[in-house]
């Protein structure tokens, strides 16, 4: 195993009812004046922006209102939100919905807290020394934004999607009520549940001398949401299981799921992130269209780790061989996926890239021929082309 460090500062209040405590979690952070930071429609019709509003009035604490974020934030939206803040002397943001809003948020908080342009932080090329403090609603499972540290952001000058992690953008709250999830459409719960199985598939698949322990928590909460999620698209309001998928969501993604491993393979998550980029694919929905090629793409590299999965998370009778296994395993993840709507190639989405753009998809991923990806395998711009070509499929 790898030495490690864990931290998940985030309180987490959890249960029906619990958005009506927000004023007072605000409160406790001895802030002056709050942005309220959300996207559109279901916040407004169910009544939970005034919810959370008035909770915060109830508590004599004033708020300043920002929506508009749609799926991959814009960073256009997130410098409005820079100049707003710095405006209205906003020393608290609180972040409504999913992990677009809850990563605009973040985004905003860095760009707030530090002098220059906040595309840097995405860019790589400085780190930030601060974030304004955040809150977070939860609206959506999937993400995970709500305990982590990271938070992804297109930019619209060339559609251009990047990740920025640092431990100052933690949110200090999570308020978590799985009956705030229910109003959910089937492709966007199952596209959520993708997202969170992929952020522990992506810890799970490295090149470490993995934990018993850590295998132990991935695997059951990979089984957990595979189960749930099934079980959603027919009984969509039922509350157990989506409090199941809400609190797998964050616990895969605040780092329990990798502690003891080299970080994990994340090439998955960074072709999607281009797809995503180029043609707004919805992130889970990306990823399973994805997942399928780069594994068996790079099995080879690891095919006991393949096996392991296919055993111990899709219950598939062991093969010849350790590849053959793995094969089974990924064809019984695929097999998942198309049960609950979810695509296993890039024409599943409804769109069919073509040579140029998928060229184009791979220089970015490379960074323009830069970096690398993964770790099972190290891929290049040609690997990253490779798997974008072999993912196409055909559209029907």
């Amino acid at each position: 195993m790898e030495n490690f460090k864990y931290y998940t500062p985030t309180k987490v209040v959890f249960g029906r009812g619990v958005e009506n405590q927000v004023g007072e979690l605000v409160k406790e952070q001895g802030c002056r004046k709050v942005l309220v930071h959300y996207g559109s429609g279901s916040v407004l019709r169910s009544g939970l922006l005034d919810r959370v509003l008035d909770s915060l009035k109830a508590e004599g604490i004033p708020a300043v209102e920002l929506g508009g974020v749609v799926p991959n934030p814009r960073l256009s939206l997130v410098r409005e939100g820079i100049e707003l803040c710095r405006r209205e002397g906003i020393d608290f943001i609180l972040a409504v919905g999913g992990g677009s809003v809850i990563d605009s948020a973040k985004a905003i908080g860095y760009g707030v807290a530090n002098e220059g342009d906040v595309w840097d932080f995405y860019e790589k090329k400085r780190q930030a020394k601060g974030c304004l403090p955040i809150g977070a609603v939860l609206t959506i499972s999937a993400a995970g934004s709500e305990m982590s540290d990271s938070s992804v952001i297109t930019n619209e000058d060339g559609w251009l999607k990047r990740g920025y992690s640092s431990d100052y953008g933690r949110a200090r709250f999570a308020v978590m009520n799985p009956e705030l999830t229910m109003t959910l459409p089937k492709y966007q719960t199952a596209s959520g549940c993708v997202d969170i199985m992929m952020h522990t598939m992506e810890r799970y698949f490295n090149m470490s001398e993995n934990m018993e322990l850590t295998d132990g928590i991935s695997e059951q909460l990979i089984r957990t949401v595979k189960k749930n999620a099934e079980i959603l698209m027919d009984e969509p309001d039922n509350y157990d299981a989506r409090a199941e998928v809400m609190w797998a969501g964050s616990l895969s993604h605040n780092g329990l799921t990798g502690c003891g491993t080299d970080g994990g393979d994340w090439a998955s998550h960074q072709l999607e992130h281009e797809l995503g980029g180029m043609f707004d694919v919805a992130h889970g929905a990306g990823l399973a269209a994805i997942w399928g090629t780069w594994a068996r793409y790079v099995i080879d590299a690891r095919p006991e780790r393949f096996a392991q999965f296919a055993v111990k998370v899709m219950d598939v009778e062991p093969g010849k061989d350790a590849l053959e296994t793995g094969l089974k395993g990924i064809e019984a993840m695929e097999a998942f996926y198309r049960r609950i709507g979810m695509p296993v190639c890039i024409c599943d989405l409804g769109i069919d890239p073509t040579e140029e753009q998928m060229r184009e998809m791979a220089e970015k991923c490379s960074h323009f021929r830069k970096r690398t990806v993964g770790c099972v395998k190290k891929l290049d711009v040609n690997d990253m082309y490779e798997i974008y070509r072999n993912a196409k499929g055909r559209m029907a």
